[in-house]
């Protein structure tokens, strides 16, 4: 990736965490974030943030599934420096939810235009469909 454009990429990361302390969600450390099947949410991730994550993630050598992270390790993230937006914006803390909506709309719109800005194709989908293509190309 351009180092210029993953600069920006992880401004808009700052940002959004000022956000988001700035909202003061509650965390339990309940790991739901990383269990998505098992609480009924998926991870959508744009082809910005996964090539981030995939230069800086430990190959996990097998399929990725809907299940839940492959970089959750107990309760702690392997990859957590370099997490895409939505985790760095889900919490469950139920007071939470609409302004969490809000800052994900937010920032999800500003990546778009900045892959816009930089003539990358923009594509969004979920993180196993990231993690799988790079499994099966080698890429």
């Amino acid at each position: 990736m351009n180092p210029t454009l993953e600069r920006e990429v992880r401004t808009i990361y700052a940002d959004a965490e000022r956000d988001i302390a700035q909202a003061g969600p509650v965390c339990n450390l309940s790991g739901r974030c990383c269990r998505f099947k098992e609480y009924g949410h998926t991870l959508f991730i744009s082809n910005l943030e996964a090539e981030i994550l995939l230069q800086n993630a430990p190959p996990s050598g097998r399929p990725a599934s809907e299940e839940g992270c492959p970089f959750q390790q107990g309760k702690l993230c392997t990859v957590r420096e370099h997490r895409p937006l939505g985790c760095r914006i889900y919490f469950c803390d139920p007071a939470y939810q609409e302004t969490g909506q809000a800052i994900s709309e937010k920032y999800i719109r500003q990546l778009k235009a900045l892959a816009g800005r930089y003539g990358v194709p923009w594509r969004y989908a979920p993180l196993h469909a990231f993690l799988n293509h790079e499994l099966e190309t080698g890429l």
